[in-house]
């Protein structure tokens, strides 16, 4: 069996501090070195930040280090520890708390999307082997008044040690911490400490808020007395689809050819998300807070879009082919195709997005209440989007085939990326298709908006969740479009040559609680008419105001 020499706290602690600083924080030390001055002024405020943090270290484990109490701790901050540095080394994520609202609120299919052999070394090597040393090590615990004294010796040095190494480096250390926030929610674990507090925090103030009602004196507008005939909106909530390789928006490469062939096709090329993950941009797209104001424990706990648009009379359906609606769909109807047994569309737990549209030809058919229904789509979710379409739907190739995307050529990530929106471009444009063919039975419209972009490398960033303030556009621009029969633009007077006019006007997630509030011809005093992206198309609200 094996032995393991008897150690005082002082040297586990220590050793410890030393194993997390260096075995943890391989991303960081590169991105550090990218970012000091080169030649020796640049090693030695590496060096000194290094110090700083092996003694902080040091010093809140010493704390920490009591019988029942110190192996715990480490065992937990070795193996959180690894996985956070597999992410970290692998997609070049950044740890906060909305990471971990990601982590909470994910599906066992994206789950499995991320679990690799390298993930199982890096758990392996990095968090149980040292782990199982940490729980067979001896170590000698001196009598409770001796082991204060030894700790209140070592706290003292740590203190200042800290001190010391800060006022000699204080104007590069300074400098260093003041310009690059990115390093806290790198430095592993201190960023899992403080990003499960911030967790633990945001949901306690959300459990403590009442539930609010919102929008409640919504009513329709008179102008639906004149409608000819029922009316079914589509809103299609994309995922991960980056503006920047939309083909009608631009891009060089022809990612959307069914698109740019639909007759009456907006697209708007300057929109911009709330956040950088689903399970902030959905619920704050449909929230009416708008991005600078958005307050996660707030719209969980009150009503939204949907709530409103149900109050004022329309059916409200959300169809779900990803992991929920985050809260925002929790009083309508919802409907989960996720995990249809569909042989055609569903394997290995998950269902490619034209899932989404069966028997949607039999709904219009059968409509007899003025409807929206949302699709949320699982689109273009990485980091194996060769799964995210079918077999041989594939126009771009070589396709990178391993969720290790760093491992993979800049050219093969996006052609399985670009994969993706071509597979989305045949999912929108079976909509619209469907859609148009049944027009003369019901006023049909389509508006598609993506939850976030996605990052494919630039930068040494993959996917997406990077906190706002430091993300990059390609997370945040997104693709947004449109298509309204002919009827529908009749009978909610709408004007889409006017509208075609605001292709490049900048606009963002938050115009569109307004501009459905506006566009569907719903009164309520939570209506902004400036943030309605269609109110200066709409010739019958100027008419009437």
């Amino acid at each position: 069996m094996l032995k393991i020499k008897s150690l005082r706290t002082e040297w586990v602690t220590l050793l410890a501090s030393l194993y997390l600083l260096v075995g943890m924080n391989m991303f960081l030390w590169g991105h550090l070195e990218d970012i000091v001055p080169p030649g020796m002024v640049g090693l030695w405020l590496s060096l000194a930040f290094a110090v700083m943090m092996l003694f902080a270290f040091n010093l809140i484990l010493t704390l920490l280090a009591f019988r029942y109490v110190l192996k715990p701790v480490l065992i937990v901050l070795f193996m959180s520890g690894a996985a956070v540095a597999y992410f970290m080394n692998q997609y070049g994520v950044l740890i906060d708390a909305g990471m971990f609202r990601n982590v909470a609120e994910t599906n066992a299919a994206e789950v499995r999307d991320l679990l690799s052999l390298k993930f199982a070394l890096y758990m392996l090597l990095l968090g149980v082997l040292p782990s199982l040393l940490v729980w067979k090590a001896n170590i000698a615990y001196r009598s409770w008044h001796r082991e204060l004294l030894g700790k209140l010796v070592v706290s003292g040095a740590c203190v200042v040690a800290l001190g010391s190494v800060a006022l000699v480096n204080y104007q590069g250390l300074s400098s260093l911490l003041r310009n690059h926030h990115e390093l806290r929610l790198m430095l592993t674990p201190s960023n899992i400490v403080g990003a499960s507090f911030g967790y633990v925090r945001e949901q306690i103030g959300s459990a403590a808020q009442p539930f609010q009602a919102y929008g409640e004196d919504a009513r329709r507008d008179a102008a639906w007395q004149h409608h000819a005939r029922k009316s079914l909106t589509v809103l299609v909530v994309g995922e991960s689809a980056r503006a920047d390789n939309f083909g009608v928006l631009g891009y060089a490469r022809d990612t959307t050819p069914r698109l740019a062939k639909e007759q009456g096709l907006l697209s708007f090329t300057d929109v911009h998300s709330c956040g950088t993950e689903t399970a902030v941009s959905v619920p704050c797209m449909f929230s009416g807070m708008g991005r600078k104001d958005y307050v996660p424990s707030v719209a969980k706990n009150r009503e939204g879009l949907l709530d409103i648009l149900q109050r004022a009379g329309l059916a409200v359906q959300w169809r779900d082919n990803q992991s929920g609606c985050k809260g925002t769909c929790d009083r309508v109807q919802f409907i989960d195709v996720s995990n249809l047994k569909d042989p055609a569309l569903c394997a290995n737990g998950e269902c490619h997005d034209e899932i989404l549209l069966q028997g949607l030809g039999e709904l219009i058919d059968n409509l007899d209440q003025d409807t929206v229904l949302v699709l949320h789509q699982m689109g273009s979710h990485g980091p194996e989007y060769f799964k995210r379409y079918p077999a041989g739907a594939e126009p771009f190739t070589p396709v990178c085939r391993s969720n290790a995307l760093n491992q993979c050529s800049e050219q093969e990530i996006v052609n399985g990326y670009d994969n993706t929106l071509s597979y989305t471009d045949k999912v929108l444009a079976s909509l619209i298709d469907t859609l148009r063919s049944k027009q003369d039975k019901v006023d049909t419209a389509m508006i598609y908006l993506s939850d976030h972009g996605e990052s494919l490398g630039e930068y040494n960033l993959f996917l997406h969740g990077t906190p706002y303030m430091m993300a990059p556009d390609q997370q945040k621009h997104v693709p947004l479009l449109a298509w309204f029969s002919d009827s529908y633009q009749q009978d909610f007077g709408l004007d889409t040559d006017c509208l075609a006019k605001l292709r490049d006007a900048p606009l963002s997630q938050d115009n569109l609680f307004h501009s459905m509030l506006g566009l569907l011809q719903v009164r309520t005093g939570v209506y902004q008419q400036s943030l309605d992206m269609f109110a200066g198309c709409r010739p019958w609200l100027a008419a009437d105001r």
